[in-house]
């Protein structure tokens, strides 16, 4: 390897409304540089009607849209998400296709379980990365398995247990990692790690539109992911941004938030479904927040949703692995403007610092010739 490599990490895109490339082109310009762009693709991309999700589903976006984030910089997409079985074998199926006809490698997802664990590999100036994707939020009948289409996983346990003699009222919640199925996510970390130089695992896991707080099954994955060889971790799911973890060295983006996230299904009155316009009345009482006034209808987050980044792996001409952040603000038109050493992107980079700081993770954030690397801090033990 001669050269230095950019790899930049995002998080949940679901790009179903019209005109996609525009949501792109504050950060194309920038996510274009980089020598591999990854992303979470939240929803199916396929022309049919069929429905088989029993949870809330997402509408499949037009597979045209790929095209766009292709176009944005984009080279891998990571399937395993709660959504990507809503249109069954038929979605996975024209996702994965269509994605491909885009010129982009899908990961995560299949016609089985053996198709959805396959890493997606490329070469960059001459460093093989390897990318693998795990749905860690169900629901279960999104999971692939031996005769059945959908995502690769590792199952969670929750727990709830009552506080003192209160039958009833709020519990204390433990949540832990299914111990066959995070072996399993170990033993294809491990194998790929061992025929290539970087491993760059996508969890799809996370409190969903919860500022700050991380279950406790978040750091115990993320961490048995370096332990099996994961150079870098991200995260998404949670459509709000969470901190930035070193473990032995490695980084582990816990919650990169949204990306390009335009629709109109979670948006009271637009909803297509009984079951879409009930979870859309539900939100304020679930998670407390209405959205951003300022944001369109095709914009249904949590306020501090608008602060997001793009993380960025750097892999120098030696090895050495170093990250960083760029820091986005979105737009009145929900579109990531990415920001440099400026008022703007100082204020989602302190925004960051905050909530890793409450999460208890001693990350350092520092600006330098614009930019903002992230690294563990002198303390922080890097066995």
């Amino acid at each position: 390897m001669s050269d230095d490599i950019t790899i930049m990490l995002v998080g949940d895109l679901v790009v179903d409304q019209p005109d996609a490339d525009n949501f792109f082109a504050p950060s194309a310009p920038v996510l274009t540089t980089a020598d591999l762009v990854i992303g979470q693709l939240e929803i199916p991309h396929s022309d049919t009607a069929n429905v088989a999700s029993v949870d809330v589903p997402a509408p499949p976006g037009d597979p045209a849209h790929l095209a766009a984030i292709a176009r944005a910089g984009f080279g891998i997409l990571t399937l395993a998400g709660n959504h990507i079985d809503d249109s069954g074998l038929v979605g996975i199926i024209d996702t994965i296709r269509h994605t491909e006809d885009a010129g982009m490698l899908t990961v995560g997802a299949g016609p089985d379980l053996a198709a959805a664990r396959e890493p997606a590999i490329v070469e960059r100036g001459g460093v093989r990365i390897g990318v693998l994707s795990f749905n860690c939020v169900g629901p279960r009948e999104s999971w692939a398995t031996s005769r059945k289409a959908g995502c690769a996983y590792v199952s969670i346990l929750t727990h709830y247990e009552t506080i003192g003699a209160n039958p009833g009222g709020r519990p204390a919640i433990y949540t832990m990692p299914e111990a066959t199925s995070l072996a399993a996510m170990k033993a294809d970390i491990a194998a790929l790690a061992a025929s290539v130089d970087v491993v760059i695992v996508a969890l799809h896991k996370g409190l969903v539109h919860i500022p700050v707080d991380l279950a406790a099954y978040e750091t115990i994955v993320a961490r048995a992911a370096v332990d099996a060889g994961a150079s870098a971790v991200v995260s998404h799911h949670a459509h709000i941004m969470h901190g930035v973890e070193f473990y032995r060295g490695r980084p582990i983006f816990h919650g990169m938030g949204n990306f390009v996230t335009v629709t109109r299904a979670l948006s009271v009155g637009t909803a297509d479904s009984p079951e879409t316009r009930a979870w859309a009345a539900r939100r304020k009482k679930l998670f407390g927040f209405e959205p951003d006034p300022e944001m369109p209808g095709t914009y249904p987050f949590h306020p501090e949703s608008r602060n997001t980044a793009i993380a960025v792996v750097r892999v120098d001409s030696e090895g050495n692995l170093t990250a960083g952040l760029i820091p986005c603000w979105m737009d009145e038109q929900a579109r990531p403007v990415p920001f440099g050493d400026d008022a703007d992107g100082r204020r989602v980079a302190e925004y960051v610092r905050r909530i890793s700081e409450e999460e208890g993770f001693d990350t350092r954030f520092e600006w330098g010739d614009g930019q903002l690397s992230v690294r563990p801090a002198p303390t922080t033990e890097t066995r």
